[in-house]
């Protein structure tokens, strides 16, 4: 684990995003400031828990603890790309916390652009390591499959609640037969191919 608290200055910020690598779908992002060390020993990466302990975690976490949540949409995604999308998520996330400065532990290996008033440093396999960003993690993942969910019952044809919009063969089957709906990226591969 990595000893976060150490870092300077306050608060300490965790930072991840969620959904980079679906078809369908916003990206989503939160940031976390823990305001004691409630949960820090029982927060992990988001996909290590099952969706029932991930959803028990997530309430806890914003019961407990400082949290901004923040997305970018399916069509910032397609005119920005997946990277800079993400990037812009975390950086919403940070500004919904309404804090104005700390040091940001960005999950990855990416600073994010434009965050002006903040350190930031980067920690591989962050979500494992750092607590804020697992927490970060858990809610960014609840937050977005609930809205998947959503889009499932609005989309029926597509199966979002099952898959989330990632590329299963079920969701990638559903894109050939159905083309593409109004929440799939047009610029990614598996689903440009089939815009009419």
């Amino acid at each position: 684990m990595v000893e976060w608290r150490e870092f300077s200055p306050t608060p300490i910020i965790g930072v991840d995003e969620v959904g980079r690598g679906c078809l369908a779908g916003p990206v989503y992002a939160a940031a976390v400031i823990f305001e004691s060390a409630e949960l820090q020993d029982l927060v992990t990466d988001s996909k290590l828990l099952s969706e029932e302990r991930r959803e028990e975690l997530a309430v806890l976490i914003k019961q407990k603890h400082k949290v901004g949540i923040g997305s970018a949409s399916v069509e910032e995604i397609d005119e920005l790309n997946i990277l800079q999308a993400s990037l812009l998520a975390m950086k919403r996330a940070i500004e919904a916390l309404g804090v104005s400065g700390g040091h940001v532990l960005v999950d990855g290996n990416q600073k994010i652009p434009k965050l002006a008033g903040y350190q930031q440093t980067t920690v591989i396999k962050g979500d494992l390591r750092v607590a804020p960003i697992s927490a970060a993690s858990i809610v960014a993942k609840v937050t977005r499959d609930n809205l998947m969910k959503e889009l499932g019952a609005k989309y029926p044809a597509y199966g979002f609640e099952g898959h989330k919009g990632y590329s299963t063969p079920v969701h990638k089957k559903s894109i050939v037969e159905h083309g593409p709906c109004e929440e799939h990226r047009k610029s990614f591969a598996g689903v440009k191919e089939y815009v009419r």
